[in-house]
């Protein structure tokens, strides 16, 4: 076993890199193409895995890997879907959902996966605050100055979804924040 936390985040960082080479090896082995509009796909795996290895792994190395699993994730999400949509001008207001968003994230589900009751309630401020600015600019771009066509203020589909993850992560963190004061 490992003795040092160094020890295990070059461990976790080269066993990430083994395992993303496989699949590429394999991937060109065997022919096989993902398509053009799957590489979205590049970005968000990878986050999701950082945020699982950062979640599993704990410990302020966890914590890091966390948040940059939680960027990735966002960057990759957004990623996603414009590629799908071909909503590529929402990267005006969308940058607001990687940082501070996928930070805010990131230390949420670390300090819910550690128990830390401090790192979670910042976490879920972080996130609020990019939802939000996500949710003001994306108001003020699409409603007001009607960035994408035919976006009307509630029009395009982001804007409602995303005041459905607004709504959840408010009720996550009310939850969260009554908790640990019914516990303090």
């Amino acid at each position: 076993m490992l003795s040092s936390s160094p020890d295990r985040g070059r461990l976790v960082v080269g066993g990430l890199l083994v395992v993303l080479g496989g699949v590429f090896l394999v991937g060109q082995a065997l022919d096989i193409r993902l398509g053009e509009r799957a590489w979205p796909y590049l970005v968000l795996v990878p986050g999701v895995a950082l945020l699982v290895v950062g979640l599993l792994l704990g410990g302020p190395a966890g914590v890091g890997l966390s948040i940059a699993g939680g960027i990735t994730t966002m960057a990759g999400a957004v990623l996603l879907y414009q590629e799908m949509t071909g909503a590529w001008a929402s990267w005006s207001y969308a940058w607001a959902l990687v940082a501070p968003g996928g930070v805010g994230l990131g230390m949420l589900l670390s300090g819910l996966a550690q128990g830390d009751p401090e790192l979670t309630e910042n976490g879920g401020r972080v996130a609020l605050v990019g939802v939000g600015l996500f949710v003001g600019f994306g108001i003020f771009f699409e409603g007001a100055l009607r960035l994408s066509p035919d976006s009307g203020l509630f029009g395009h589909p982001l804007i409602p979804a995303a005041l459905v993850v607004v709504g959840g992560l408010v009720i996550l963190y009310a939850l969260v924040t009554s908790r640990r004061r019914g516990e303090g």
